[in-house]
């Protein structure tokens, strides 16, 4: 293939996004002769795309070298902007202020209103959220907004919304700042950006919808990323964290099967050369997975591997501690990663464990200045995720302070709202509770009822270690109530739901209401420490209570 030949290739593989056959092709293409600058940012946005990070830095800066070379100052500015953002996310905030002067300096003779101007904007804007100069950021951010709409650039108009829409979240602004966000995700759907922008901004959106804990966001556009996705099969960096999202999803939803495969794919992707920042992300949550099932030696892999990858791995870690009966080492790992956390977004994931873990350890004054603190912030955000997850804690305390009226309504609250975003395994934690608290208020029936759904919940998730507390409860209400063995009623209720009959059929067969079923089923689970219908026929099955008399 001639010089020209395959540089023709090259461009055409760009515009169809086949970034790895583009890559190889133009990185050969240079090898050989030097590029052109505006086959350097094809080739830049290629490497950038397929994850290769270093590579991408060294040819923006190369083609904004050539660029100066040839006196297009604008240029010049456009691929600082790529250089300049992957700094600012690193925490390279003295490099990235180089090349934001640089860039200034550039555009001292240029029109006040060219795009180059909005970009300058968008990157300084970007420093100021990671200076935590939130006004500085959203004036500069709609400076960029109103030069983006002049000049009728998409891209510089696409992020520079985006950022305003993410500074009015971080300023308490939730319903502007989300809106903002959702008329940028449909500019991004439609097609009309550049894939880079794209890209960058999905990933974004939906970092911003666990800001806010926007379970129904998080879900609308974690689809329609993969739906993106699905047209990049080599965008591997975008990919990758499009899996891990799935995965945290998928989790709460009760996927857990789902979730963790999803977690894998996003590691394999994340290790193929050159390894990619957020494979930390990956290995939390295949770790959090393992956790929760109760296989603590491959969590414990996992949270080391997450840890060697760069990312602090509370408070998953110091919950496992936990499970582990270390409770001293479980307090002092997340006590010391709270007091480190500055960022709200980070405190509020991590005052849950630390609440459980204060609880755990006796100290229900630290438990509670956290809860307190944990519904200070939902207080701030209309976020009904964050509600529920507060209200849980909240209930949890007043469990400890032996409040537990004001914790059943509060646990209550909790179980209502996880129910309505469809997450059955928080939903199931919070009856466990309420259970509890029951219990406490001397419902030993409810206590039962609530317990007997949350044990078949937990048990259908895999969730070991959770559901072996839920047994242990069910066998304290079972040793505590006036007869331990089945009344003759019960027993006659066990041997038909052992034949598999549903509550209404037993209901019409003995001649007595479905509620009174319900609460000899309920009496049943608790007496005999069982989980679910079919662990009752398995026992009903070895205790011969088939073969006595109805």
């Amino acid at each position: 293939m001639t010089a020209s030949g395959a540089l023709a290739r090259g461009r055409e593989l760009i515009e169809r996004q086949a970034w790895e056959s583009a890559y190889a092709l133009l990185f050969e293409e240079d090898r050989e002769r030097v590029l052109e600058p505006d086959d350097l940012v094809r080739l830049a946005t290629a490497a950038q795309m397929l994850g290769r990070e270093d590579e991408a830095t060294g040819l923006w800066s190369r083609a904004h070298t050539e660029y100066l070379a040839r006196g297009d100052r604008r240029q010049a500015v456009r691929c600082a902007y790529w250089l300049i953002v992957p700094m600012l996310f690193r925490g390279e905030m003295a490099l990235a202020g180089g090349w934001i002067a640089r860039s200034q300096r550039l555009l001292e003779d240029e029109p006040a209103e060219c795009a180059e101007h909005g970009y300058l904007s968008c990157a300084i804007a970007l420093r100021a959220v990671r200076e935590n100069h939130l006004p500085l950021a959203l004036e500069r951010f709609v400076d960029a907004v109103r030069i983006g709409s002049d000049s009728v650039d998409a891209d510089l108009l696409a992020q520079a919304r985006h950022g305003e829409g993410r500074a009015l979240i971080r300023i308490g602004e939730s319903a502007r700042g989300a809106a903002l966000l959702d008329e940028v995700m449909a500019t991004v759907i439609s097609g009309a950006l550049s894939p880079l922008v794209a890209g960058a901004i999905y990933c974004s959106v939906l970092e911003a919808c666990q800001e806010m804990y926007d379970v129904r966001r998080a879900q609308e556009w974690t689809d329609a990323m993969t739906t993106w996705c699905a047209l990049q099969p080599e965008g591997l960096g975008f990919r990758g964290q499009c899996l891990v999202h799935r995965a945290e999803l998928l989790q709460l939803h009760g996927a857990w099967s789902g979730a963790s495969d999803e977690a894998k794919r996003a590691r394999d992707r994340f290790l193929r050369p050159p390894t990619h920042r957020a494979i930390g992300l990956a290995y939390y949550r295949i770790a959090e997975l393992y956790r929760l099932r109760g296989e603590l030696m491959d969590a414990e892999e996992g949270y080391r591997q997450a840890s060697q990858a760069g990312l602090d791995p509370q408070p998953g870690l110091a919950l496992l501690r936990l499970a582990q009966r270390q409770p001293s080492v479980a307090r002092t790992a997340i006590t010391r990663a709270l007091g480190e956390a500055r960022e709200t977004q980070r405190r509020a994931r991590l005052l849950p464990a630390f609440i459980e873990i204060s609880i755990a350890t006796s100290d229900v004054a630290q438990a509670r200045a956290a809860a307190d603190e944990l519904a200070a912030l939902a207080a701030k955000r209309d976020a009904p995720a964050l509600r529920a997850t507060s209200a849980h804690a909240s209930g949890e305390v007043m469990l400890a302070e032996g409040d537990a009226r004001g914790a059943l309504v509060a646990l209550r609250e909790a179980f209502t709202i996880w129910q309505r975003l469809d997450a059955p395994y928080d939903a199931a934690r919070a009856r466990v509770l309420i259970a509890r608290a029951c219990r406490a208020l001397g419902d030993v029936d409810g206590a039962a009822m609530e317990l007997a759904s949350a044990q078949q919940t937990l048990a259908e998730l895999g969730a070991g270690p959770d559901l072996k507390h839920a047994e242990e409860l069910s066998r304290e209400l079972g040793a505590g109530s006036e007869e331990d063995e089945l009344t003759p009623r019960e027993t006659e209720v066990l041997r038909l739901v052992a034949t598999g009959k549903t509550n209404r059929a037993i209901a019409a067969s003995l001649g007595i209401s479905e509620k009174t079923i319900a609460r000899h089923v309920s009496n049943i689970f608790m007496k005999l420490g069982l989980a679910n219908r079919a662990a009752a026929t398995a026992y009903a099955y070895e205790h011969g209570v088939l073969g006595r008399s109805a």
